[in-house]
Order: C-alpha cells, then sequence, then structure tokens
C-alpha cells in the first residue's frame, strides 16, 4: 500500500504544478539586453518584468498596468532613463543615443524598450556597461547578448552586476574580444552560488530538512536526493522540454516550505490526527478562494496539493523507513529545480552555452547548498548535544512554528500575486 500512496503522492505534486504556462525566472532582480551591433551603430532591446520597473517607482509603469501608473500622454519615464543606464562604450565614451527608446510589444508582465545608438568610426575598443536598477537594487543582474552583423560566430552573452559592470566586446586592435566575450563556466557558478545563497525559500526548505534529520548520514541522503531531483527539472525546464506554470512552481515552493516545518511539529507533538485535517482544511479554504477569484493558482493546483498532503500524511503515519522521507524530498526537489531554472530560461541562451551555463550554474547551486548544511548542521548538532533536552525541544519548536509562518506567507502572497 506504501508504494501506491507514494505513486499517488508523486502524480498529485505533477498535477499540481503543471496546470499550464511557462516558468518565469525565480525571485532575483533581473533584466535582459541584446546588441544588435553593425559597424560603428548598433540597436539595443531592453526587457524586464513590470514588477522589476516598478522598483524605479509607480511613475515609470506603462498607462493602465496598475491604477497608480501615469495617464496616457505623461512622459515615459523608463525612455529617458534606460540609455543612460545601458550604454554602449566607444574606447571609454557613451556612444550617442540616435533616436528615442521606444516601447515595444512584448508578454504580459513584462516590458521592452528599443533605441539605437552610434559610435565614432575609428573606435578601437568597444563594450557595454550596465548600471540599470542598481540605485534600487544593488543585487539586480542584467544579462546582455551581442552579436555583430555578418559573423555568425560572434553571439556573446555576460553577467553583469554591480561589482562586474561592463561587458568587452572588442578590445584594442577592432576583432571580438573573445576570452572576454562570453560567460565562462566559472561566471555561471558563480550565479548559481549567488542564486541560491539568495533564494530564501530554497534556504528555507533546506534548513526544514536539517531539522527533521537526526543523523550526517540521514542529511546526506536527504540533500542527496534532492539535489539530484531539482539537478533533473533544472535541465528538462532550461532545455524546454517542460515547461511548469510559474505561479504553480512559486506556490508550491512556499507549500514545501509550510509543510516540512509542519510535519516537524507533528512529529515534536506526537503525531496527532488533527494537524493534517487542519491542512488539508486550510487547502479547501484556499480552493474556495481560489474558486471566487480571489486568489490565483489553478485550482488543479491546489487539488494537486491537497491530494499530495493527504497521501504524504498517510506514508508518515504507516511507514519509519527514512527512504520514504527522501524520496518525499526528491518530490520536492523537483518542484525547487524548476525555480532555479527561471534565470537560465530567460536568457534563451543558444545551443553551444547551454552546455556550460547548466553545468556551472548547478555546480554553483550545489557549492552553495553544501556550503549552507556545513554552517547549519554542527550547529544543531553541538545544540542537540550540549543543550538540556526541554531546550532542544523549545527550540525545535519554535523553528518549526516560525518556518512555517514563513512558508505560509510565502504561500499566501504568491496566491494571491498570480
Amino acid at each position: 500500500m506504501a508504494h501506491r500512496s507514494l505513486a499517488a503522492s508523486l502524480a498529485a505534486l505533477l498535477i499540481a504544478l503543471f496546470a499550464s504556462g511557462e516558468a518565469e525566472a525565480h525571485n532575483k532582480s533581473v533584466s535582459y539586453s541584446s546588441w544588435e551591433i553593425d559597424g560603428h551603430r548598433a540597436t539595443v532591446s531592453v526587457r524586464m518584468k513590470l514588477l522589476e520597473l516598478s522598483r524605479i517607482g509607480p511613475e515609470a509603469l506603462p498607462p493602465g498596468s496598475v491604477s497608480v501608473a501615469p495617464a496616457a500622454g505623461s512622459p515615459d519615464l523608463p525612455a529617458r532613463v534606460f540609455p543612460t543606464e545601458l550604454q554602449l562604450l566607444a574606447d571609454g565614451v557613451p556612444c550617442a543615443t540616435v533616436d528615442r527608446a521606444a516601447r515595444r510589444p512584448d508578454r504580459e508582465g513584462f516590458v521592452r524598450y528599443e533605441w539605437r545608438v552610434e559610435c565614432p568610426e575609428e573606435a578601437a575598443h568597444l563594450a557595454i556597461r550596465s548600471r540599470l536598477l542598481l540605485a534600487v537594487a544593488p543585487s539586480h543582474m542584467h544579462f546582455a547578448r551581442a552579436r555583430f552583423a555578418g559573423q555568425s560566430d560572434t553571439l556573446r552573452e555576460q553577467v553583469l552586476t554591480e561589482a562586474s559592470p561592463t561587458f568587452v566586446l572588442r578590445a584594442i586592435g577592432g576583432a571580438p574580444e573573445r576570452d572576454a566575450a562570453g560567460s565562462r563556466l566559472v561566471d555561471y557558478l558563480v550565479l548559481g552560488v549567488e542564486h541560491i545563497l539568495t533564494g530564501w525559500d530554497h534556504l528555507a526548505f533546506v534548513f526544514g530538512l536539517l531539522l527533521l534529520a537526526r543523523r550526517l548520514g540521514e542529511v546526506a541522503r536527504l540533500v542527496t536526493g534532492f539535489t539530484l531531483a531539482h539537478s533533473l527539472t533544472l535541465a528538462l525546464a532550461v532545455l524546454e522540454v517542460v515547461q511548469p506554470r510559474a505561479a504553480a512552481v512559486e506556490a508550491v515552493i512556499a507549500f514545501s516550505v509550510a509543510l516540512v516545518a509542519i510535519e516537524k511539529g507533528w512529529l515534536l507533538a506526537g503525531r496527532p490526527r488533527l494537524v493534517p485535517a487542519l491542512v488539508l482544511a486550510g487547502l479547501g479554504g484556499v480552493g474556495i478562494a481560489t474558486w471566487s477569484g480571489a486568489m490565483h493558482l489553478p485550482l488543479l493546483t491546489v487539488g494537486g496539493l491537497a491530494v499530495f498532503t493527504l497521501c504524504y500524511f498517510a506514508l508518515l503515519t504507516r511507514s519509519a523507513s527514512q527512504w520514504l522521507r527522501v524520496c518525499l524530498t526528491f518530490a520536492f526537489g523537483l518542484v525547487h529545480g524548476f525555480g532555479f531554472a527561471g534565470i537560465l530560461v530567460e536568457m534563451t541562451l543558444p545551443a553551444d552555452r547551454l552546455v556550460p551555463a547548466l553545468l556551472g550554474f548547478n555546480l554553483g547551486v550545489e557549492l552553495g547548498q553544501i556550503g549552507v548544511v556545513l554552517l547549519l548542521w554542527p550547529a544543531l548538532w553541538a545544540g542537540r548535544r550540549l543543550a538540556s533536552e526541554g531546550a532542544v525541544r523549545w527550540a525545535a519548536e519554535i523553528s518549526a512554528a516560525g518556518l512555517c509562518g514563513l512558508g505560509l506567507f510565502w504561500f499566501a502572497e504568491r496566491a494571491l500575486g498570480g
């Protein structure tokens, strides 16, 4: 019976994820640009989420996008700001803007602006410099991609940050700069480390796993299951084999944080039946709110989470096998992998860049994750050995309650925001 419940729980989780739609970038301030360079002229196209654009202020949003956005005919703030914060440099000097930046059509939830620049014909050194959103979001990352007209092998991309804001396209001598003009494996490795260390929901889930684990071997099994799962879905999403709905991914990630915390509290309380009943009742309330339009999750997602929760607690009640928790951790890891994939999906990397990007980014995520485990597990282990039984139990209860509250807050925020 246990294997049937496990299969049912995994099926429910898949239903919760694959309602429809595409995955989006996960909890990171990002923007994107493409540069078509033809001699001493270039056409620039910049895109970002409306949510990112709102960091500048509501007056930056397109008319009609929100109730406080400027009315039609008001000055277009991004058209003025973008060309000053994202520039093509010729021998260190910004190239002249030929025409005013204009908004172009893009998919729902995104904005795109396009303009042209012209550089001196004799310029020997060419580089892109980005200061986009750094004044309001210092951790903002900008993905720039450049293509030289008539040179099919000169497509380059680079991750620009506050610490590394410049992307060298052509060094002195006039030829495209090949050594510095494309993100290397180590660049994506660093990006992966930064992503996991700023992905608070992922870190909260890892912390929840450590609360559940009692021995180092159990920690190793849980982390390995989580790693294998999110590595698989990260690759599938970036290769566009599967495209789960972003709202479902974000909500299920938040729910996974709450659920591991609820499990810890349930175990501490002696496995009362009331706990899973309350969780299911809460999901029933979410379903009603979704049906009424108050929340924006697909009903299939809510139903899938309810079935998964029912099977989850049924399995935990019937079996004490540690491998059961590894399987469930693997299932949640599949969801987190789609969250990790968002940034690389939006970059739409060319085929020859996918392997180093995937390898470097995933290695970076793993290094960051291992670093967090190595930092937290010794502290938890020492606390359990040195503190009194009452103090350990009190700390575990407080940690589980706080983690549960955080997960539920994220879940509600994402369900309401859609």
